[in-house]
């Protein structure tokens, strides 16, 4: 977090973040900081221990940030990579999906509008480190054709009809379109956590079948 936050002068907001880094693959970082410096801050996470920039998934400027931010590290306690550290082994839709609900100021925008001091060719960097993450193939994963995937959010069941395509109900979907469906969201998600096969969720297929390296 940051210990000099200090609220917008006008607004009485200060920022929650979520950020994501495609060198740390299944990770968040969930934090706070000033509205007027937000941009500054994230730029200040970007050491000489970090071998590509940060990438803001989601801003929201809050009344009582700390309240917030803390109330996010403990729903996610048992997903917290070190008690001294704000990373979480996440999907970031999980923390969005709360922040959503708080009815809180969208501010992404506002704080990527905002000067950097990370270079275009840093910024370059993350997302050609990005684009390296391979699509979800369920031949690749082990995973065959008319096999089934239990959500793990509710009992909605689809089955894989292609190397990337899910039947679900009478539709043709990419896992992450049935994902919406099945969740019934308003936007897109990564759906790794969120489907399981013989008691493994997807997640833990790709890490398996690459490493380091996740998939949409």
């Amino acid at each position: 977090m940051d210990t000099t936050e200090r609220t917008a002068s006008g607004s009485g907001l200060s920022i929650v973040y979520l950020l994501t880094n495609p060198a740390m693959p299944g990770l968040v970082k969930i934090g706070r900081t000033a509205q007027d410096t937000a941009q500054a801050r994230l730029d200040q996470l970007y050491t000489t221990g970090v071998p590509v920039p940060f990438e803001l998934v989601f801003a929201c400027g809050v009344e009582d940030a700390v309240r917030v931010e803390q109330a996010l590290h403990i729903a996610f306690a048992p997903q917290r990579v070190n008690a001294r550290r704000e990373f979480f082994r996440i999907e970031p839709e999980q923390a969005l999906a709360i922040l959503r609900l708080l009815h809180i100021e969208d501010a992404t925008q506002a704080v990527e509008e905002q000067s950097s001091s990370i270079s275009e060719q840093e910024l370059g960097a993350t997302r050609a480190l990005r684009a390296r993450r391979p699509n979800l193939d369920f031949t690749v994963l082990g995973i065959p054709i008319s096999a089934e995937l239990r959500c793990t959010r509710n009992d909605a069941v689809v089955v894989v009809v292609g190397p990337r395509k899910v039947r679900f109900g009478t539709d043709e979907l990419s896992l992450t379109a049935a994902t919406r469906e099945a969740m019934q969201l308003d936007y897109s998600v990564a759906p790794g956590l969120f489907w399981s096969y013989q008691g493994r969720t997807i997640h833990e297929f790709l890490e398996d079948a690459y490493g380091e390296l996740s998939a949409e």
